[in-house]
């Protein structure tokens, strides 16, 4: 196992979210927060940092950031949900823009849809205001490692 799934194993066992999102310098570098709801579910979100917009005459978030944020969250999840020797590698990322991100925080939820013994798809939702109104959808494709002996 690598240093750094051992880290993560380690972090996730103590459930130490924000030492996690810093041993992970994008997520750190773009503010990820996360942490699990009352039912054990991971919930991604990203407090609004006006160094995040792109379109200052909207203004709206830079739909890079959006992007990213929905990587890593899928990632992240991914990683929580499967013991794994080392860190999923990333083959394939979809994302559909649904509307514009408003210069306020945004939220992500996860969704492990398939995951055989070298893939796993991963759906993720973001939102703003309301969940029923997502302003962006994401898949992600990954390539396991092998599952902790």
């Amino acid at each position: 196992m690598s240093e750094f799934m051992e880290r993560f194993c380690r972090l996730r066992e103590e459930k130490k979210y924000g030492e996690l999102i810093a041993a992970i310098p994008y997520a750190q570098l773009m503010g990820v927060e996360f942490s699990e709801d009352e039912q054990g579910d991971l919930v991604f979100w990203l407090p609004f940092y006006e160094r995040n917009v792109g379109n200052t005459v909207l203004p709206a978030l830079h739909g890079g950031l959006i992007g990213g944020f929905l990587e890593n969250a899928a990632l992240i999840h991914l990683m929580w949900n499967r013991e794994s020797q080392e860190a999923p590698k990333i083959v394939d990322f979809s994302l559909d823009y649904l509307r514009s991100g408003k210069a306020k925080p945004l939220f992500a939820r996860c969704e492990i849809t398939k995951q055989g013994k070298r893939v796993a798809h991963v759906l993720i939702e973001a939102w703003q205001e309301d969940r029923a109104k997502p302003i962006a959808v994401a898949r992600a494709h990954f390539l396991l490692s092998s599952p902790a002996a």
